[in-house]
């Protein structure tokens, strides 16, 4: 037999797209249309149903970027079109490749009534069917025409990213608005040859079933009459029958599949614009429900629910019986999408509690699984805190984005820096926006690493990242696919019933253990950094206030502002939405992250001022209380309490050296600046050791190009290290005594159009040397980093990460370990060479970087880290980063890891002064600094119970004591959410018995004694 396999294949693509395709709909008639611009921002549905509106026509331009446009629509349908199904094609300009990232829009009906999204993949709204003819048509369209930041040439610098810079050009052109006849039957012919031919390619040409699908192809396409294509398709159908019912082999690969519009929360959108991009998916998604009664729909994110609950009622109340009959399934049990390798321990945590605790208390659910499918790497530490939060599953895709390394498995055990391990899916179809497509569903099969052991994968299915979410020609193809000869079978099924089925048929995959790092996006822990510090900066001001705040509740009857907190909580985890922290929005995104910041360090200043004013004692005693919110006492200040304490003792120096420059010293520490202003010396006294190279300089600041080869504010190439300019230029120098206890070097520099001060300063008693830099940054794809050599020879150094830290090499021996050469940490990394070390803390910066090198004149090692400052990438946001930036950093010399955890916190959690004349005793004491308490709070469910969180830091065991100053009937272990579990709790002498694993978490809630109970 000739081989004509490229003969048919082509008949097939031309017949398909332009005569059987078209035929879908056979008659149309066009709808009248007038529209109605909002003037600013979108209103309500009811101010946009009952605007004025004035005529508009097909071909007419429409939509300044941004804008809210409300369409209505009007037509009769034709009389002699009874007893046929009529839909309205409603075409708003739309580009068919770019579902969700243009122009969208919101159908209602007259009364309010909401009836489904309109996109690029979505432009039908059904009529009737069947219809009598003659019924009048009126639909409104909320119209949102938001501009194309990405289009086919991507990662180009836009002012689009604002509105307050995208100008006002209508962006779209009205281009179809018709009541047209559907077909059911020539509809359904395009999936069978759809489903069919995308198969047949990804067939081997040795196997008979691809010429059975060939052949039957053929003839298929001989039934249909060009001419008549409405009048043939069921004859057409008639001959795929057979091909179309051939089972699948019993070792076929099976997919869970499971409807998903992954919605970022904001992106190359505003928060704003997410909500009703939330309202336009869930529209159709709970349609669709109705229509496909095997379909199950999952959406995560805790906060989008939210918004729609509050936006968009009509919308959500569909939600809420669509989520009662089980196929609208909330995943993921997280408030947002987060990031997980830069928040904290304590908002980690609480993204699952204000997640799951919403999804309990709306809908019943209490979701097992974590559900992050874009996230840009996962933190070690990760683990612990979903197990903590009662979930034992995880879902990601994103790995598969690495660019050097395959992730060996797909299904495996994720161990955590404690020793927890989660069961882990990585869907081999490589993406969480799966549109069933032959041609993904054959690379699931093939590419899924864990045959022989395990057959079961999972398809998040639908259009997303600005949403859309599942189509009907999904549903349609994934029944044909069901069991199909050739294919993976498809089945949908909810995420708690693949995970139950993968696990057991795979209980014992192998462990990967520590971080999950995405070799990609490492640029995301430095851009944007004003977003960075906001979210440090909230972080730790919430847990000051849930301390303070619970103090005073306790000591002086000051009522606990759960409301507040609960809000201000919620906001700060939104921030952390993986497009938001990691510094990837647009302008708009970022700009309103700023004002949100800055207003939610006011509220907190007032809670915590206010809590301190009840606490502190007489302000005209003429003496101060300093508090201390640290998790370590300080200058005799213990941690979580507050003493007046007297002044210290002097105890610094500064001095000029004979060779120019100047050392600082306090008795544990001589620290050299020469003429430059570069520290050339950092000596520790007692250990009569320098921390500094010979010949090296540290804070230093470098500089480098940077143009990665796309994705510019999320990207970091390697070989932006080529090429770099150390700045030493010095435009002055400051030496000042600050106080008697504290001694400064401030040095002014001065590079491209930008320019930096740098203030050393040592304060006595203090083996901390802190590093204020102020930067005036006004350059272009550029990045700014600061250096510390260290005369420190290790093979690995440590990383803080949430309730811990990890270790990373500091060396390239394999792929995995060349590949992170930009690294995440929280506020330290530490460098040990037996007992002897070195720390540098950082106060809001994460990303950095660390090389070593073997000296040529004493054999000696180089180990250089270097905190990642500024970038000033040009997509989305032309303008990252530009402006005034104040940065904290410190060099601890001759520090042990305890050390640097203490400084960490020291350095994030300073001390706060007020007037007055009290001693607050701390609401918890431990005796010891091991065991580190990251909360203090009042319970959430406004019990009065006390609730404390604390874990051990080192990466060692501890036993200690966890002493509550307040009387206590009642003591349980819980979990994140506060729920008791099942682990005994030992109570000796009013105290609490504890016993850590390395790094364990633990939380406590105690039921604190009224009048007359012990």
């Amino acid at each position: 037999m000739h081989d004509d396999r490229n003969l048919v294949e082509a008949r097939l693509k031309r017949v398909l797209e332009e005569r059987i395709r078209p035929a879908v709909y056979p008659e149309t008639v066009p709808l009248r249309v007038e529209i109605w611009v909002a003037p600013d921002e979108p209103v309500p549905v009811a101010e946009g149903l009952a605007a004025p509106r004035i005529p508009i026509s097909v071909g007419d331009p429409w939509g300044a970027p941004w804008g809210t446009s409300w369409l209505t629509v009007s037509g009769t349908i034709p009389e002699h079109w009874a007893g046929r199904t009529v839909e309205a094609l409603l075409d708003l300009g739309f580009d068919a490749n770019m579902p969700g990232f243009q122009c969208e829009g919101l159908v209602y009906l007259s009364d309010g009534t909401p009836v489904k999204g309109l996109n690029p993949r979505n432009q039908w709204v059904r009529i009737g069917t069947p219809v009598s003819g003659g019924e009048e048509v009126v639909l409104h369209i909320e119209a949102a025409s938001n501009p194309v930041l990405q289009d086919y040439h991507p990662f180009q610098p836009t002012e689009l990213g604002d509105k307050h810079t995208a100008g006002d050009k209508p962006q779209y052109t009205l281009t179809q608005m018709d009541l047209a006849v559907f077909d059911d039957t020539v509809w359904n012919l395009v999936q069978d040859l759809e489903v069919l031919g995308e198969l047949m390619v990804e067939l081997p040409v040795e196997g008979a079933r691809r010429w059975d699908i060939l052949r039957a192809v053929d003839r298929a396409l001989d039934a249909v009459d060009l001419q008549d294509v409405n009048g043939t398709a069921a004859a057409a159908h008639e001959r795929l029958a057979e091909v179309l019912s051939t089972p699948a082999e019993p070792s076929a690969h099976r997919i869970s599949a499971v409807g998903h519009a992954h919605i970022d929360s904001a992106w190359l959108w505003p928060l704003r614009e997410t909500v009703r991009k939330v309202a336009r998916t869930t529209a159709n998604m709970t349609a669709l429900l109705d229509d496909e009664p095997d379909f199950i729909y999952t959406m995560s994110q805790a906060q989008q629910y939210a918004w729609i609950k509050e936006h968009r009622p009509e919308v959500y109340a569909k939600v809420k019986r669509a989520v009662a009959s089980g196929r609208f399934v909330p995943a993921g049990g997280m408030w947002v999408e987060s990031d997980t390798n830069m928040p904290g321990s304590e908002a980690m945590a609480r993204q699952f509690v204000h997640g799951k605790r919403f999804f309990l208390e709306e809908f019943g659910v209490d979701n097992s699984e974590a559900w992050l499918p874009d996230t840009f790497g996962f933190a070690g530490g990760l683990p612990q805190i979903i197990k903590a939060a009662g979930s034992k599953w995880l879902l990601t895709q994103k790995i598969s984005w690495s660019q050097i390394n395959k992730f060996p498995h797909h299904t495996f055990w994720w161990e955590g820096i404690d020793g927890t391990r989660i069961f882990t899916h990585f869907p081999p179809v490589d993406t969480y926006n799966c549109s069933m497509l032959g041609r993904e569903i054959a690379h699931a099969a093939r590419n899924f690493k864990d045959k022989g052991r395990a057959r079961h994968s999972i398809a998040p299915t639908g259009w997303g990242d600005g949403g859309g979410g599942t189509t009907r020609e999904m549903i349609a193809k994934a029944a044909r696919m069901r069991d199909l000869e050739g294919s993976a079978t498809v089945r949908w099924e909810t995420p708690a019933a693949f995970f139950t089925k993968a696990q057991a048929e795979y209980p014992d995959p192998p462990v990967w253990a520590g971080e999950l790092y995405l070799e990609l996006h490492r640029a995301t822990l430095t851009s944007q950094a004003k977003t960075k510090q906001g979210n440090r900066r909230s972080e730790h001001l919430l847990v000051e206030a849930e301390l303070w705040s619970a103090t005073a509740a306790l000591l002086a009857g000051v009522p606990y502002p759960y409301a507040e907190l609960d809000r201000i909580w919620k906001t700060v985890l939104l921030h952390q939405f993986h497009d938001i922290l990691p510094g990837s929005s647009i302008a708009w995104v970022h700009r309103e992250a700023e004002k949100t910041y800055a207003a939610v360090a006011e509220e907190l200043g007032g809670i915590i001022g206010r809590a301190l004013l009840a606490l502190a004692g007489d302000p005209g005693s003429g003496t101060e209380v300093v508090f201390n919110a640290a998790p370590h006492a300080r200058a005799a200040v213990p941690a979580g309490g507050g003493r007046v304490t007297a002044p210290a003792a002097d105890g610094c120096a500064v001095t000029a050296r004979p060779d120019g420059g100047w050392t600082l010293s306090n008795g544990l520490l001589d620290v050299a600046v020469d003429a430059r202003g570069l520290i050339v010396s950092a000596y520790d006294i007692a250990a009569r050791r320098e921390s500094v190279p010979p010949g090296a300089a540290a804070n230093l600041l470098q500089i480098h190009p940077d143009f990665p080869n796309m994705f510019d504010a999320w990207d970091v190439d390697e070989f932006y290290r080529n090429t770099v300019t150390d700045l030493t230029g010095v435009d002055g120098i400051t030496v000042t005594v600050d106080t008697p206890r504290r001694v400064s070097i401030r040095v002014a520099r001065s590079f491209g159009a930008s320019g930096a001060v740098q203030t050393i300063s040592l304060a006595a008693g203090s083996r901390r040397l802190d590093l204020d830099t102020e930067v005036d940054w006004h350059e272009r794809e550029k990045f700014l980093k600061v250096a510390f050599p260290l005369d420190i020879h290790t093979d690995r150094y440590a990383s803080e990460t949430q309730f811990g830290h990890l270790y990373r090499p500091t060396h390239t021996n394999t792929s995995w370990d060349a590949a992170k050469f930009e690294a995440c940490n929280h506020r330290f990394v530490h460098f040990d060479e037996s007992g002897w070390g070195a720390a540098l803390v950082t106060g809001s910066t994460y990303g950095h970087d660390v090389t070593r090198a073997v000296r040529a004149a004493d054999q000696g090692t180089t180990t250089t880290v270097r905190a990642s400052l500024l970038r000033a990438p040009r997509f989305p946001d032309p303008h990252t980063d530009q402006g005034v930036h104040r940065f904290r950093h410190a060099l601890v010399v001759g520090c042990t890891i305890a050390d640097a955890v203490r400084e960490g916190y020291a350095v994030n959690l300073p001390e706060r002064v007020l007037a007055g004349d009290a001693a607050v005793q701390p609401l918890f004491a431990v005796d010891d600094d091991a065991v580190v308490i990251t909360a203090v709070k009042l319970a959430d469910d406004a019990s009065g119970d006390v609730v404390v969180r604390f874990y051990e830091s080192l990466g060692g065991r501890a036993r200690a004591r966890l002493t509550p100053s307040f009387s206590f009937t009642d003591v349980t272990a819980c979990d994140l959410l506060e729920r008791p579990i099942e682990e005994f709790v030992a109570v000796e002498d009013r105290a609490v018995r504890l016993r850590l694993r390395p790094f364990e978490l633990v939380t406590l809630r105690f039921r604190r004694a009224v009048d007359g109970e012990r």
